[in-house]
Formats: C-alpha cells, structure tokens, sequence
C-alpha cells in the first residue's frame, strides 16, 4: 500500500513537472516570438541595442525641443487689440491700438487714429514691456492686456 501512495505522489509531481515545462516553454516562445534569436542571450543582446538606438533618438529630440524653445522665446505670441473712439463728436470705434510682443515683452504697438478727413497710423517699439515714446492711454490699455 506504501509503494503505491508513493506512486501516486511520484505521478503527481511529474504531472505537475510537465505542466511547468509546458508553461515555460509556451513564455519562451513567447518571448522569442519575432525575432531571429536562438537563446535568451541573443534576444537580450538585442534588447540592448534597441536600447541604445531609443537613448540617442532621445538626446536628437531633446537637442531639437532646446533649439525650438529658444527659436519660439523670439517669436511673436502675444497680440492684443483694442478698438476706441478718439474723438466722442464724430465716428464710431474705428481707431484702434494692436501689440505684437514676444515673450521677453519686446516688440511693436501700432495705433490709428481715425477721423473723417485723414486717418494716422503710429509705431511705437517696446523693450522689456517698455516703450521710450509717450503710450495713449489705449495703447498702455493694449500693453496691459498683452502681458
């Protein structure tokens, strides 16, 4: 009776043997699945280099994003416009003031002033959120808004 408990026990664990190998051997395949590879090293090897590959593709990418960043800090992104009637006895909105300003705050403001028998067109630079010229009361409204 001994003897076939212990055959009993010695089927079990063969039975739970082969099932192991069985998962292990379909993980390989698994594992191996797509590749030329004859053994795990080759596949880690592999692994390895794509690795690499992904790293130096990183560093391109981040040169590239630094060198746009600074390219984008010169660019214009900052544009507000007011419209506003200089004169209350003649006329609608039709004068305005339009900033152009990067994000340092340097750039241009452009006002027109309109009336029924001429119109006049201003630039005035600004440098720092700053303009050396007198600003109407409109363009430092514009200026504002644009900060």
């Amino acid at each position: 009776m001994s003897t076939l408990i212990l055959l009993y026990i010695l089927t079990g664990i063969v039975i739970i043997l082969l099932i192991w190998i069985l998962v292990t051997e379909r993980r390989l395949r698994t594992l191996f699945a797509g590749t030329q590879a004859k053994d795990l090293e080759e596949v880690l090897s592999a692994l390895i280099v794509h690795i690499k590959e992904l790293k130096e593709g990183e560093k391109e990418i981040n040169k590239h994003l630094t060198v746009v960043d600074k390219r984008l800090d010169g660019t214009i992104r900052r544009v507000k416009t007011v419209r506003f009637n200089p004169f209350e006895d003649a006329g609608s909105n039709q004068s305005f003031a339009i900033s152009f300003l990067n994000d340092e705050g340097d750039g241009v403001i452009i006002s027109s002033l309109y009336a029924r028998d001429r119109m006049s067109i201003f630039a005035k630079p600004i440098e720092k959120g700053v303009s050396d010229f007198e600003l109407s009361e409109e363009e430092k409204g514009v200026l504002a808004k644009s900060k």
